[in-house]
């Protein structure tokens, strides 16, 4: 296949994928009678909850990371002289994709009715391979009336419309969706319920194929789009089959944001970066990545590399608790943990978490958080421990961007640092091994005080993507319930939160986690099944604000 070939193939799987996303038309030869209005079909408002922002990892081919795709509910409110729902997302090429293939980096805003899901206002921002330098800066900023056929969709809307509707066994449902010009009569319709294992994990999915009338061209896709078996039918995983190779997109994260990390709402589009210094779109419930430790909507994670050099001190008055305003943590913040196996009252480890300062680190501006590990007493004789781990973290979205670690564990000792690129979604090690990742990604550290700003509500699971022995593992946490834990002579009001990775063997540690149910959520209590023995580590002292 010459360069000129590999070209169109690409600029077409990458546009049949958004399509296919959104809900575009595919696969079809003739309307089924069966088929149901989605304008008059049962509609829920659980898929547009503000905040949650969706990210997909894009393979095509031999591309491992071809493409990112994101998705944010940005807001809601009187938008437009009327009551709507802002929905932004952002598309772009990756890697070698990009840069040699066929670049794209384009925005979509659509303002629709929460009461139905229609559209009332649309707004594309497109930058595509050599003609993106064309557009001037400003296109697509004022959003335009939805120029359309009565109750069609963009293909952004028609994604959230299709979440929310029931997904009944065998059921077809019908809606018209539009772009540009171009109008689409397609049908949604729900072949079966599997489980579907992804790159990060595996979920009880309902399965739909996406279809439009009289489109013998899309008939060879075969594309299928896989909800989550929930109420908030979160697209997992889209399939579509080409000549040159599966066209994938995985579910890297869900998140629900904070109101302090949304964008503007129904006053601007996303942002268009200039020439040669792009930087990328809002990624990933706090399903995953947790709300200090996912991107603004408008800033894009790893948007500015590591430059080398080293740290640089930070900035006067950059250590103050003031700079952190919407953290359930402050620089200084210094917590300790005594360690215990089974019921013997003698520690048999000690553990050191610390925010230590806020400055500009290897070109950027970021967090250090660091821990210390080391068993002592029995338990350094039974196996001796001493680790260090430091975390460099952007400071406005908790991700790594570096991190250094220092092990000794037993005989075996090892030092290597990682830096992250988190916008290319991979890790390079020092050692030359590269990962390939999804966009959010945490380390073991960074995650310990990003979940603290996860949504705890009981019942609730948070997912965010963890980087763990060089491999990406789905960290699920589960707020199991509320209660009152004893800890060093007080009873402190607590979460229990569950804590599981894909890894096979996680379930057996049994992890268990209890922060204080305060705005704080202070760790109190990590246990752990170990084959030694139940673990235990409590924090050593409770903060007066901890009552």
């Amino acid at each position: 296949m010459n360069r000129r070939k590999v070209w169109r193939t690409t600029k077409r799987a990458l546009a049949l994928l958004w399509l296919a996303l959104a809900c575009a038309p595919l696969i079809a030869e003739a309307q089924d009678a069966r088929a149901i209005d989605v304008t008059t079909s049962p509609f829920s408002s659980v898929p547009y909850r503000v905040g949650e922002r969706l990210s997909y990892n894009v393979s095509f081919s031999n591309f491992p990371v071809a493409a990112h795709i994101e998705m944010l509910v940005a807001g809601r409110g009187q938008l437009f002289g009327r009551e709507g729902v802002e929905l932004r997302a952002h598309v772009e090429t990756m890697g070698v994709v990009s840069a040699a293939l066929y670049s794209v980096n384009n925005d979509y805003t659509s303002f629709v009715d929460p009461a139905t899901g229609l559209p009332y206002r649309v707004q594309q921002v497109i930058r595509e391979g050599a003609q993106s330098s064309a557009f001037p800066a400003d296109l697509g900023q004022t959003p335009q009336p939805l120029n359309t056929f009565p109750g069609s969709f963009d293909f952004l809307s028609a994604l959230y419309r299709a979440r929310a509707l029931p997904l009944a066994d065998g059921a077809v449902y019908r809606l018209t969706a539009q772009n540009g010009a171009v109008s689409y009569d397609c049908e949604l319709r729900v072949v079966g319920r599997e489980v579907v294992k992804t790159n990060v994990g595996s979920s009880n999915v309902v399965v739909t194929q996406v279809r439009v009338l009289k489109n013998r061209a899309a008939n060879d896709y075969r594309v299928r789009v896989y909800f989550a078996d929930d109420e908030r039918h979160l697209p997992v995983l889209i399939t579509a089959q080409h000549s040159a190779g599966e066209i994938r997109a995985e579910l890297a994260s869900a998140e629900l944001l904070t109101e302090a990390m949304l964008p503007p709402t129904g006053t601007k589009p996303l942002p268009v970066p200039p020439p040669q210094q792009q930087v990328a779109p809002p990624t990933g419930e706090r399903a995953v990545p947790p709300q200090g430790g996912t991107p603004p909507a408008n800033v894009r994670p790893g948007a500015t590399r590591p430059t080398g050099g080293g740290a640089t001190t930070p900035a006067a008055g950059a250590t103050g608790t003031a700079d952190l305003p919407d953290l359930p943590f402050k620089v200084g913040d210094d917590l300790n943990f005594n360690f215990y196996i089974g019921t013997t009252p003698q520690q048999v480890g000690l553990g050191r978490f610390q925010v230590r300062a806020r400055g500009r680190y290897f070109g950027r501006d970021g967090l250090l958080f660091t821990a210390q590990m080391q068993t002592s007493g029995p338990g350094q004789r039974l196996f001796p421990v001493n680790d260090q781990i430091s975390s460099y973290v952007d400071a406005s979205t908790l991700l790594p961007f570096r991190t250094e670690l220092r092990l000794q564990e037993g005989n075996r000792r090892a030092n290597f640092t990682v830096s992250v690129e988190q916008n290319q979604g991979r890790a390079l090690f020092d050692d030359g091994t590269r990962v390939d990742m999804p966009v959010a990604t945490h380390d073991l550290l960074s995650v310990f005080f990003a979940l603290r700003s996860f949504d705890l509500t009981v019942g609730r699971q948070t997912r965010v993507s963890l980087l763990v022995n060089k491999r990406p593992r789905l960290l699920t946490v589960i707020a199991l319930a509320r209660e009152t834990l004893e800890l060093n002579g007080r009873r402190v009001p607590a979460i229990q939160l569950s804590l599981a990775t894909s890894d096979p063997q996680s379930a057996a540690l049994a992890l268990r986690l209890w922060v204080s149910d305060d705005r704080r959520r202070l760790p109190l209590r990590l246990t752990a099944q170990t084959p030694l023995g139940p673990l235990r580590a409590d924090l050593a002292i409770i903060p007066v604000s901890v009552q």
